[in-house]
């Protein structure tokens, strides 16, 4: 299978491209600038795609014109921390480009290269959702992420007549540099267990908001 997966240079990322790798895949790792980890895993990598740049989009995705795609991870993502009484409207725009803009473009770019049985995963969050979010703040995040949900579940519906499945999945509070290392499941957890319910991905149960360790989210 053909494999590509944005945002792969560090994180979730660069453990899913191992995941994959390992699995005998062939990986399109998309990144804005590469590492020597990920450059060490033997993935083709295409760095200079930066998902919250749309008009950089159509020429940084051209070497991937000629890839049959059998799934696309839409894992780029940043994050920030507003509270009511301190915040930035520039930092939840960005927020809003790259987590909620950025993979509804990408997937649109490389439409052509998707076709029946094909798969788009979105790498969302749980705290997109709005009956589980008891604790407030984290404006930008919260909100670029409702709007991916959003954005997946209309992906879902549109391009399920053309045999792609589209699903939403959260990794868990993985230990990262974009969360300062905090968190309670390591990547390497976390990406086995996003390639298993990607492995589970069907036209049946595409559009769902599934946790990585399977359960159903609520919205």
């Amino acid at each position: 299978m053909n494999v590509v997966i944005t945002g792969a240079n560090r994180g979730i990322g660069l453990a899913l491209v191992k995941q994959y790798l390992a699995g005998g895949h062939s990986v399109y790792a998309l990144c804005r600038n590469s590492s020597d980890a990920l450059n060490a895993t033997g993935a083709e990598v295409i760095s200079g795609v930066d998902v919250g740049v749309p008009e950089s989009l159509p020429q940084a995705l051209a070497p991937l014109d000629d890839v049959d795609i059998d799934i696309l991870i839409n894992n780029a993502g940043v994050l920030a921390n507003e509270a009511i009484t301190d915040w930035q409207p520039n930092t939840i725009d960005y927020q809003f480009r790259v987590n909620a803009m950025g993979p509804l473009l990408v997937t649109q770019c490389l439409l052509k290269q998707l076709s029946s049985g094909s798969k788009v995963a979105l790498i969302t969050s749980r705290m997109g959702s709005m009956a589980d979010n008891g604790s407030g703040g984290y404006y930008g995040y919260r909100m670029s992420k409702a709007a991916l949900n959003a954005a997946g579940v209309s992906l879902a519906n549109d391009l399920k007549a053309d045999g792609i499945a589209v699903g939403l999945f959260h990794p868990g509070f993985v230990q990262t540099e974009m969360v300062g290392g905090n968190g309670d499941v390591d990547a390497d957890t976390a990406a086995a267990s996003l390639v298993a319910r990607i492995g589970e991905l069907t036209l049946a149960n595409a559009g769902r908001f599934i946790h990585a360790k399977g359960d159903e989210l609520p919205w």
